[in-house]
């Protein structure tokens, strides 16, 4: 704690020291990449951002490192989806608002569109990007967030960000198409932990999740058992692994499934807490959804095309 301390102060007090000239774009630290997309989209050429957590890293369990102190302290803004995602973050971030610009996005959205946790009484699932809809108003949030932090630049975020909802509105709009044409009877998405409720609520199909809505809550050989006698009876024969989570549940089911001789197969892999590779369309919000989307419904029995909404997605 000590460290944590002295790092963030003498990180602080240095970042203060600097000349606004020195300062000409605008530094940005997001927790995760999802978070770095959308003040990227928004602040377009004017800001630097800087993602802490990259592909296949699990935010509930993310610890902060000493690198992440420093950057985050010399931050002219940081951004967090809060709603207790990054859980072992949450009281670094904390303190460090009490001093720097520190904007949990995710709590501008109002608690009646909220799904309550299971994990944590009194809180909320935290997945809110699986809903394009849902996740507008974080792109909202991370434009006011910008706006505040600077203002000079007012006019080209609110640019950026009503471009970027344009995209997210044609997302929206092409996910429930391509959801709509699965039979209604296979809908029911079974995942490595419970990061796809938005998802079910928004298109309508029953989510079960192998962990609850934290990776940190490990799943017993019950719960395996109870969901492998649920494949069987209701002869649904494709589940998914995340990129971000170990597939070892899934592959427990699988297992467990062909004993009593029935064939489960993996529907394909879905992001689930982080983005694909950079520089990839995986590796953005839209390319994220997008594929996750695109793969769910071919793997049970929707229509959509392999490449995706837009012609982007790599073919596996």
């Amino acid at each position: 704690m000590l460290t944590r301390r002295f790092l963030l102060t003498f990180a602080t007090a240095a970042a203060l020291a600097l000349p606004v000239a020195a300062q000409e774009r605008i530094s940005v630290v997001a927790t995760t990449g999802m978070i770095a997309d959308a003040a990227r989209q928004v602040g377009g050429n004017l800001v630097d951002v800087t993602a802490l957590m990259g592909p296949g890293v699990d935010p509930h369990a993310y610890r902060q490192t000493r690198s992440d102190i420093v950057a985050t302290a010399q931050a002219d803004l940081v951004l967090w989806n809060g709603l207790y995602l990054e859980a072992q973050l949450e009281e670094f971030l904390l303190e460090l608002g009490e001093t720097r610009p520190v904007v949990a996005v995710a709590e501008a959205i109002p608690q009646s569109q909220l799904i309550g946790s299971e994990d944590y009484e009194g809180r909320f699932d935290p997945h809110v990007w699986m809903n394009p809809n849902l996740w507008s108003r974080v792109v909202l949030a991370t434009r006011d967030a910008m706006i505040e932090a600077a203002p000079d630049h007012a006019a080209a975020f609110a640019d950026n960000a009503t471009a970027h909802l344009a995209e997210i509105a044609d997302l929206a709009v092409y996910s429930q198409t391509v959801l709509a044409s699965i039979p209604a009877e296979s809908r029911v998405l079974v995942t490595a932990h419970d990061a796809f409720n938005y998802f079910g609520a928004a298109y309508g199909f029953e989510v079960v999740g192998i962990q609850g809505i934290s990776t940190e809550s490990e799943a017993g050989l019950a719960r395996i058992a109870e969901l492998v006698a649920m494949l069987v009876a209701r002869d649904i024969r494709a589940v998914f692994v995340e990129s971000s989570v170990s597939d070892r549940n899934i592959r427990a089911l699988i297992e467990g499934a062909a004993a009593q001789g029935h064939e489960v197969v993996i529907g394909g892999e879905l992001y689930s807490d982080a983005m694909g590779a950079p520089g990839s369309y995986e590796g953005t919000y839209l390319g994220m959804i997008d594929h996750n989307v695109t793969t769910i419904a071919r793997a049970l029995g929707g229509q959509a095309p392999a490449t995706g909404r837009i012609d982007a997605l790599a073919i596996n």
